[in-house]
């Protein structure tokens, strides 16, 4: 069996799609979910057990396992190929024909930061290191935390990965496109991070990709300092500690939101399995929609600084136009999520997670404590501030509900208030997604379905089958087509096999057909679907003669058209005798 025979036959794709996407099963053989590669409200994306197929009725995206990982994680055939061996132990083989150059190189990237990491956790329990284990004493960070999140230490020299990559022979191109190695002007090389903690980035399959990195003397500046992008990173997409979070956000059905690592590490130490940060950015849609897959509800515990307040009301915006139902967590004290837990405890700040503000309760407070709600200018004011806030609700009921608290919280009509939503709404088009009605006829759809996934039936029908002219009218002939030409071809017939032989319209008339059916089709269906085929075969022919015999009779050949004619009153009376 080929390589890849042999992965795809040996990966679950429920269980490579289910960690990135939130599925729930509808049917025997069918899981359904929110599209990863699109942003939708309702579930348009299926996964077919049998098949191991996913497709996306909504934006069109389909393939098998190794296509989802190729586009989920933006990498090369090879690089998904890799990814599933290594996940599965299946051993790929040592000479391999499928990588490319870009293939290679974030390889080598990979690989690169999988060293820088050796190094900085070395360099932590070393005597260099000495400043960097006091920082961590002073946090609080036990051993066992430290070596959870891998944290290390990167040296003043300066040359040190350097030095590692060139006894690794990696390419000065190759360690520019790291992040981890800058460039002077003169041409000499050096490492980007210097004396600082560090704090490795991993993917959400748990591959180091980048670094933060913390300064540990006051004159170093920026006090964190991230890798740039490069082709394995890309910040606007990655959270921290997704990869380890995933399942605690699954379990809770709540993520935690925090600004850094330090709050990421010291709340997971406090037993909180589910918080994530932004790494060095402002939140955006791509790590909402990553958080959206695993849970639809966000615990937002910026720190409670003026800043900490203004990216939570900045993120509400991002999370409520994706659709998140969103609370804020304000810890008393000043005190950050990490001091928190530290200070009063798990069940303290458990206590606030789960007492935390709805959004809209906190940000009309935000509004009303900078203006005079004894006016009706500043009634006014803080309405026109939280409209729009609401107005993002992608939800029709929840935003009318919300916009009927807000009235009442504000003292504002709420009449008024509801009466500018039910005007809103009228405007906007809120029809969910509607899968596509399939063109083909249940006969036809039946056959397709049995001749893919019943060898016992498709046996017993297929010559039957090649040799009815009526396939030539279904809208499912080149379908047809191609199970009829594997099977000439003594080749393998399954689903993938017949739709790579597919042009982009049938294919998607192929999942329509198949991913939507749930079930194995009887031998009775098989034998009534070809049988109903043989009845339009015959009215098939009937209007072809019937076509024929005009066509005769216009161009004055009426012994032509009298012979037609003929057999047409043949088939007829035949047809008449297997009714009677």
């Amino acid at each position: 069996m080929d390589f890849v025979e042999q992965l795809k036959s040996s990966v679950d794709i429920v269980s490579v799609i289910g960690d990135c996407v939130r599925l729930r099963r509808s049917g025997t053989q069918r899981y359904m979910g929110l599209c990863p590669f699109h942003d939708e409200k309702t579930p348009s994306f299926t996964v077919h057990v049998v098949h191991q197929f996913y497709k996306c009725f909504s934006c069109g995206a389909g393939g098998d396992v190794v296509k989802f990982v190729m586009e989920k994680e933006g990498i090369s055939f090879y690089e998904a190929l890799k990814s599933l061996s290594e996940r599965y132990g299946i051993p790929m083989p040592k000479r391999s024909n499928y990588a490319d150059e870009d293939s290679k190189l974030r390889g080598a990237l990979m690989v690169m930061h999988e060293l820088a990491e050796e190094n900085f956790r070395a360099n932590l329990k070393s005597q260099a290191g000495e400043a960097a284990r006091a920082y961590i004493a002073k946090r609080g960070l036990a051993h066992e935390t430290v070596e959870h999140f891998g944290l290390g230490y990167s040296d003043r020299s300066g040359r040190a990965l350097i030095r590692l990559f060139e006894q690794r022979e990696f390419s000065v191109s190759q360690m520019e496109a790291s992040g981890l190695v800058g460039k002077r002007q003169d041409g000499s090389l050096y490492d980007r991070f210097r004396n600082r903690l560090m704090f490795p980035i991993h993917n959400e399959q748990g591959k180091i990709i980048a670094f933060g990195g913390r300064a540990l003397s006051p004159e170093d500046e920026p006090k964190y300092l991230n890798s740039p992008e490069t082709d394995i990173y890309k910040k606007s997409k990655v959270l921290y500690n997704l990869h380890r979070a995933k399942q605690g956000i699954r379990k809770d059905d709540r993520a935690i939101l925090v600004e850094g690592y330090m709050d990421v590490i010291g709340v997971t130490a406090a037993g909180f399995h589910n918080v994530v940060a932004s790494c060095g950015t402002a939140l955006t849609p791509h790590q909402v929609q990553a958080v959206k897959r695993h849970t639809h509800r966000i615990a937002v515990n910026f720190d409670p600084d003026a800043a900490g307040a203004n990216a939570s009301e900045r993120s509400v915006d991002i999370l409520l136009a994706e659709g998140m139902q969103v609370r804020i967590v304000e810890l008393d004290g000043n005190l950050d999520p990490d001091e928190y837990c530290k200070e009063r405890g798990p069940e303290a700040y458990l206590a606030c997670i789960d007492g935390a503000k709805g959004y809209f309760y906190w940000l009309a407070d935000r509004a009303r404590a900078k203006h005079d709600m004894r006016t009706s200018e500043g009634k006014v004011a803080v309405l026109n501030f939280l409209l729009p806030k609401v107005q993002t609700i992608s939800d029709n009921l929840e935003r009318m509900t919300v916009a009927n608290d807000v009235a009442g919280y504000i003292g504002i009509d709420r009449g008024l208030v509801l009466d500018h939503f039910k005007k809103a709404a009228s405007d906007r088009d809120k029809r969910p997604i509607q899968r596509p009605a399939s063109p083909l006829r249940h006969d036809e759809r039946m056959l397709l379905i049995a001749l893919l996934t019943n060898a016992e039936g498709r046996s017993e029908v297929l010559e039957q089958m090649k040799m009815l002219e009526t396939i030539e009218s279904l809208p499912s002939r080149r379908i047809f087509h191609a199970i009829f030409a594997l099977d000439d071809a003594g080749s393998k017939i399954g689903f993938e096999e017949v739709n790579s032989r597919l042009e982009e319209a049938d294919q998607n008339l192929l999942a329509q057909a198949v991913l939507n059916e749930d079930g194995e089709i009887s031998r009775e269906e098989v034998i009534a679907s070809v049988e109903s085929l043989r009845r339009s075969e015959q009215q098939y022919l009937r209007l072809q003669l019937k076509a024929k015999i005009s066509e005769s009779e216009r161009s004055g050949n009426f012994d032509e058209a009298v012979r037609l004619t003929m057999e047409l009153q043949g088939i007829e009376k035949a047809a008449r005798g297997r009714r009677s």
